[in-house]
């Protein structure tokens, strides 16, 4: 099977990136395509842009989604929502393709260095990502990610490192 990973950010140190390559390793058995933000960096949404057609960009971000069986992905927040970097890339792909995230299975994650673990963004993702094809199976948040993470050993804390554990274990039966 095939996973598209990503995380919501630009940051060239995103702790949802590290979060992401670390729960990829409970899926080497799988074909892997973790892409990074920079390399759909478009112009600004809007309708007037729009009218000279789409970012190539856009199109390869579908494409990446299509040719996935699931996503795993972790997003930054920012203010209480999406990245502006991931809010503009969903943008641009949504208006080439409403379901973005194509039916595809998902197991949406979140992190901050609060102790809210990005929990608004989540709600936010829950709430919304449905209506634009995600099915999602599982989700989990990390909280306080300097104190319970670390880049050697990935989840230290062993109670989130049991329930991250569970979470992903779950996910991978419902693929089946």
């Amino acid at each position: 099977m095939k996973v598209f990973a990503f995380a919501g950010s630009n940051s060239s140190t995103s702790i949802n990136k590290q979060l992401v390559k670390f729960v990829l390793k409970s899926f080497s058995d799988h074909e892997v395509n973790l892409i990074d933000l920079n390399d759909y960096n478009m112009p600004i949404f809007s309708v007037d842009l729009e009218k000279n057609g789409f970012p190539e960009e856009a199109h390869r971000f579908l494409d990446n989604i299509a040719e996935s069986d699931f996503i795993i992905c972790s997003l930054a927040e920012n203010n209480r929502s999406y990245s502006a970097a991931f809010k503009n890339v969903f943008d641009w792909a949504s208006r080439i393709n409403v379901k973005v995230f194509q039916d595809k299975p998902m197991l949406l994650m979140t992190t901050s260095p609060g102790g809210y673990g990005g929990g608004n963004v989540m709600a936010e993702a829950q709430k919304f990502f449905p209506q634009f094809g995600a099915i999602i199976k599982e989700s989990f948040s990390l909280p306080k990610f300097y104190e319970n993470f670390d880049l050697n050993n990935g989840v230290i804390n062993p109670e989130l490192l049991s329930t991250l554990n569970e979470k992903i274990d779950n996910f991978k039966k419902q693929l089946s």
